[in-house]
């Protein structure tokens, strides 16, 4: 792999995973009303945590980055020593947007953030940026993004071959190249109202674009859709660059009456079909318990990183309460050889 142009040098097999302990760590957009140091100093209470996935713009936001770290090796050497200092490495970068946008200039903007980001991550040697896949509209007259969720009425089908073959794959294998230049992995998070929403939807990504494109494993987002996490874990074996610890909890009465798909407002928590919670609050420990032994049997030993998106607790109460749970079930040390075989 050739050397970095901001002096770092990649190597394009990256770390083996089974040779890192698995870490908690912070996605940190709830904490955006701080600065960066305010965090540090809040993330005392929180000694457990030693990784940050640092958003870079688009919905997570930039609070916590400078953007003229890629100006300044010193700056990128003393924003990563305040870093050290407090025990913590940085996870990944992300930069949540819709490069896919019909609109022109929305798509520009959030291209020019993802490329930017890569170059960021590498001047930064973060090994991981996180992304959607973004959703384009149905054809190239379209002014506003299009979801496809059915194959029929018949146009339907041909409306999402025309948003596959002619946007989202030749735009994912231009920044896998890219990516791949840098020495770094992209993690697309699987989140409907994108094209890419489920294991599926990203294998097949995957397999048009390279092994630099991978999946961010949110299950929050799967458990709405029915999905069982160790299984979804086992079908992308090898896949998992980057993992988000978010629970949800399905609302059964609503469930039953109106179905999975809800478009309600996230504060109308009693109406709604289902509401992100605080891990632990959604689904029980033995079930976090199989998510964590299923990611190692999967090969996936590096960051739970805890997204905390819960209405019904406090920032200090509910990812006190995530943390605590997490570190009950995390895995941090090599397995035992089997003795007894």
């Amino acid at each position: 792999m050739r050397p970095g142009k901001h002096g770092g040098i990649h190597d394009n097999r990256l770390r083996r995973l089974e040779e890192q302990k698995m870490k908690l760590g912070l996605f940190t957009p709830i904490y955006n009303h701080l600065t960066f140091d305010e965090l540090l100093d809040e993330l005392r209470h929180y000694p457990q945590i030693e990784m940050l996935e640092i958003g870079t713009g688009g919905w997570p936001g930039s609070a916590h980055i400078d953007w003229s770290l890629l100006e300044s090796r010193e700056k990128r050497q003393g924003y990563l020593q305040k870093l050290a200092d407090r025990g913590i490495c940085i996870s990944a970068l992300s930069c949540h947007g819709n490069p896919l946008h019909p609109d022109a200039g929305l798509a520009q903007q959030d291209d020019s953030l993802l490329r930017r980001t890569i170059e960021l991550a590498e001047a930064l040697q973060v090994q991981t940026v996180v992304a959607f896949s973004g959703c384009p509209g149905g054809n190239v007259e379209d002014k506003t993004p299009n979801w496809i969720t059915a194959a029929w009425p018949p146009e339907f089908v041909h409306m999402l071959e025309w948003q596959w073959n002619e946007r989202l794959v030749p735009y994912w294998q231009s920044i896998a190249r890219l990516a791949e230049g840098a020495g770094v992995r992209i993690a697309l998070e699987a989140h409907p109202g994108f094209c890419v929403y489920n294991p599926g939807t990203l294998l097949r990504l995957r397999t048009l674009t390279g092994d630099s494109i991978g999946i961010i494993l949110d299950p929050s987002h799967l458990w709405w859709q029915g999905i069982d996490i160790p299984t979804a874990i086992r079908e992308l074996d090898g896949a998992i660059h980057h993992f988000h610890a978010k629970d949800l909890l399905l609302d059964r009465h609503n469930c039953s009456r109106n179905g999975v798909l809800d478009t309600k407002n996230y504060r109308e928590i009693n109406a709604r079909s289902w509401t992100f919670r605080s891990v632990g609050w959604g689904h029980d420990e033995i079930e976090w318990k199989g998510i964590v032994s299923a990611l190692r049997m999967a090969g996936y030993d590096g960051v739970l990183s805890i997204e905390h998106e819960d209405a019904l607790a406090s920032t200090r109460e509910g990812l006190s309460s995530a943390v605590a749970m997490l570190s009950r079930v995390l895995l941090k040390e090599k397995p035992v050889a089997a003795w007894w075989a």
